[in-house]
């Protein structure tokens, strides 16, 4: 897909000077940074990576403290 954006001359810049030291495309660039971010933002790709963390826990976790983590997170701004 194509498509035609606007940014700030200085992240141009920053990115072009990327592109040269990873010897990749602006396209290639773009595309990866975008993934990133959309990835970083995917409230379920956010939970499942906690929720992995908890489960490696050795030690349970009292009923208080998840309750108390599970109201915590849901007045975050994801």
């Amino acid at each position: 897909m194509k498509t035609a954006v606007s940014i700030p001359d200085e992240v141009f810049e920053a990115a072009e000077r990327l592109v040269e030291k990873l010897q990749t495309s602006r396209s290639q660039l773009y595309a990866k940074a975008l993934v990133e971010f959309l990835a970083r933002h995917d409230e379920n790709k956010i939970t499942s990576a906690m929720n992995q963390v908890m489960d490696s826990l050795d030690e349970p976790v009292e009923p208080f403290v998840r309750e108390a983590g599970n109201q915590a997170l849901k007045r975050v701004e994801w």
